[in-house]
């Protein structure tokens, strides 16, 4: 077995602290395994990645848009489909598009002008009817908010009203041999787990048994800090493992994401805000501004305890974003340039995102920031792809992904607790 450095070892041999090392253990930037008494270890590998990028003497660049050139014979069905970042990465793979659905009319001129061929309907789910359609995966990145727990039966319907109720409708009348639902990580938690067991007990209530997972972005080929609840449902008759994506030991830094990134329009700064940010350094945040500044700046968030980190937040080239927003230029989740004072642009959000530089987005800037920050990354949507086509054959490459236990109701707080891990 190779041998494992502690922290103290790393920080030695990088010649930084051993707070530094801890801290970018939490932010993701560096991967460890965990002894059985729950100490840091670090391999060699991941040291020597880390080495290079702190001398900036890495001479190759791992940024790239993952597709496939195979051509599979599987069919797919998006619910709720945005701007088609999971649709383009899902493409990637060599599936196929019976249909997309999507109530937004700037995110269907988007997904027309890019895919005219594909079969996109702009609608509200509520007023689609399945009738004949067929497909052997149903996907939807369903919006989860106003679920109710009114009824004591917590199934398919008690969750008539809500969003993710059009998702599991389709499901039952197309009968796929694969759902995959996708939502943000505080899903998981959300009523103390309620919404999830909710979700879970009504795909098992119309024929599916479920697993989940929260992937973690800045693994899978994204320079981003993204997290997101993937839920995979197999239908009862089908005897095929669960496989989710299994996640790199590198990283995509903002710096490799955003060479030669194409001109594009972007929101500006007032006057005020670009004097203020021009004193934040690469990576800094408003606790780097002298007291004055930070009073002025921050208002009465100043007095407040908690949420803050994303105020006056400039990012660093070195590590991958924070995870994108509506918006790069709200107060409370800044995306400044690593070094020039403005939000980022347009084509800088969708290259974080993984969307190619020829994914041309319509609407207003506003809009189209929008579609982007909702849009899953088409680099994670692809690993999602190859997993599902793995399912579908039986056929599981452990080189790129891992089995994963079917969800045991009885055991819900310990599943939780480990998806922590």
């Amino acid at each position: 077995m190779d041998r494992l450095y502690t922290v103290n070892e790393v920080s030695n041999i990088l010649k930084v602290s051993s707070d530094t090392i801890r801290r970018w253990e939490r932010k993701g930037l560096i991967k460890s395994k965990r002894s059985n008494i729950n100490y840091r270890l670090f391999d060699i590998e991941e040291i020597k990645r880390i080495n290079n990028r702190i001398k900036r003497n890495s001479t190759f660049n791992n940024f790239t848009i993952l597709k496939s050139n195979k051509k599979t014979k599987y069919n797919i069905i998006e619910l709720f489909a945005g701007a088609g970042g999971t649709a383009l990465g899902m493409e990637n793979t060599g599936l196929n598009h019976t249909l997309l659905v999507e109530n937004d009319k700037n995110a269907v001129s988007t997904i027309k002008k890019n895919r005219p061929l594909w079969n996109i309907i702009q609608s509200d789910v509520r007023d689609i009817n399945y009738k004949g359609i067929k497909a052997d995966i149903v996907q939807g990145g369903f919006p989860c908010q106003a679920f109710s727990y009114a009824g004591k039966k917590l199934g398919f319907e008690d969750v008539r009203g809500t969003l993710f109720y059009e998702l599991a409708r389709c499901v039952k009348e197309v009968k796929p041999k694969i759902v995959i639902g996708e939502n943000v990580k505080g899903l998981e938690k959300h009523d103390d787990g309620k919404t999830l067991q909710t979700i879970i007990n009504v795909f098992k209530e119309i024929g599916y048994r479920v697993s989940y997972k929260v992937l973690r972005s800045q693994y899978l080929d994204v320079p981003q800090k993204r997290e997101r609840l993937i839920i995979i449902g197999i239908r009862n008759d089908l005897d095929i493992p669960f496989l989710f994506p299994k996640e790199k030991d590198y990283i995509i830094s903002l710096k490799e994401a955003l060479m030669n990134c194409p001109e594009s329009l972007g929101q500006t700064y007032s006057k005020q805000k670009g004097k203020i940010l021009s004193k934040i350094p690469e990576g800094g945040y408003w606790k780097d501004l002298p007291i004055n500044l930070q009073k002025e700046y921050m208002g009465s968030s100043y007095h407040m305890s908690g949420g803050k980190t994303g105020m006056a937040r400039r990012l660093s080239w070195n590590e991958p974003s924070l995870t994108l927003t509506c918006s790069p230029a709200q107060k409370q989740t800044e995306r400044c340039h690593p070094e020039e004072t403005r939000p980022l642009t347009i084509r800088e959000y969708a290259r974080i995102q993984t969307f190619p530089d020829n994914w041309e987005f319509v609407g207003s800037v506003s809009s189209q920031y929008k579609q982007i920050g909702n849009a899953l990354p088409v680099n994670v949507a692809y690993y999602l792809g190859l997993c599902t086509i793995a399912m579908l054959e039986n056929k599981p490459d452990l080189n790129i992904m891992e089995m994963w236990d079917e969800f045991k109701e009885d055991n819900f707080l310990n599943t939780q607790l480990a998806f922590d891990i």
